[in-house]
């Protein structure tokens, strides 16, 4: 894990931008997946086909469920679709950038926990998983994220 550069914030503005398409009940979502200075892939939650809806699934799941416990697809993961689906050969070696908002502000992350996400990241090849944390923009290899994600996830 390490700190990136102020000037990195502009992609997690962009993700913040893309978050406001989603019409996820409980959060807005956004992602970037960036190469080289350049946005290769964007994404935001919400459920399949980005049909809104009147109530949340998960508010009726089971406490034992036993799956990815939201009814919508992770921004990470229309991100990485988007980018697989623009600009293949780019996706290796690329960074994806991950914010949360709240009421419309981007909400500082806590500790990395979606495997389903982080998976995902590593099998494409993507280099780094960037969140904003207390300290600043933080990047982790995909990696480190990968091993974080198990050991944090409930």
């Amino acid at each position: 894990m390490h700190l990136l550069s102020e000037n990195n914030r502009i992609y997690l503005e962009q993700a913040a931008f893309i978050a406001k398409h989603s019409c996820c009940l409980r959060a807005k979502c956004g992602a970037v997946v960036v190469k080289n200075g350049n946005v290769i892939g964007q994404g935001w939650n919400s459920p399949p086909g980005n049909v809104c809806v009147q109530k949340c699934l998960k508010d009726d799941l089971p406490n034992k469920f036993k799956s990815d416990k939201t009814c919508c697809i992770h921004a990470e993961d229309r991100a990485v679709r988007d980018a697989l689906a623009r600009a293949p050969d780019e996706i290796k070696g690329s960074q994806l950038f991950f914010i949360r908002l709240d009421r419309g502000a981007m909400q500082k992350a806590g500790k990395p926990y979606c495997t389903m996400c982080s998976k995902l990241a590593l099998d494409v090849g993507i280099k780094e998983f960037v969140l904003l944390h207390e300290n600043g923009i933080t990047a982790y290899s995909s990696e480190e994220y990968n091993t974080l994600s198990f050991r944090h996830a409930e």
